[in-house]
């Protein structure tokens, strides 16, 4: 290895690196309206597919009950869900988006969107497509590659 040369460099550190830069970067703009990317996912959840459970959310966002809990109890605190029926001991709780959580869910997919836009710019154009199919090819192949 020549002087000043480091060591390889690594995809998965810099996808790693650039995925927290974009977190952040949308977090930041999430937290001027009291909310995070945790809650835009499970608005996002919601709205797709409504009537979901807590149980649900949380396996379908990759986190415990427990996780799912606090973040769905914060948006029903700001009047984002509602909850239908009592759940526990084998009841379930069904939960449905309300104006105010589509207005929030507005809200985090401007703020993806313009995130978007600042990677595209950053890249050229064919770039920006081909990394896109790429990324996405990945994802849909998780199960086999990570």
């Amino acid at each position: 290895m020549s002087e000043g040369a480091g060591p390889p460099v690594s995809t998965a550190f810099l996808l790693m690196a650039v995925g927290r830069r974009v977190r952040d970067r949308i977090e930041r703009a999430l937290s001027s309206e009291g909310i995070a990317l945790r809650h835009v996912s499970a608005l996002g959840h919601l709205s797709r597919t409504p009537g979901l459970s807590y149980s649900e959310l949380a396996r379908r966002a990759s986190v415990t009950p427990q996780s799912m809990q606090a973040t769905l109890r914060t948006l029903e605190d700001r009047g984002a869900i509602e909850r239908e029926g009592v759940g526990g001991r084998g009841r379930t709780a069904t939960l449905t988006i309300t104006a105010e959580g589509r207005r929030l869910l507005d809200v985090g997919t401007a703020v993806i969107t313009a995130a978007d836009g600042e990677i595209d710019a950053a890249l050229d154009d064919r770039f920006a497509g081909e990394l896109r199919m790429n990324l996405l090819s990945m994802m849909r192949g998780q199960d086999t590659a990570f």
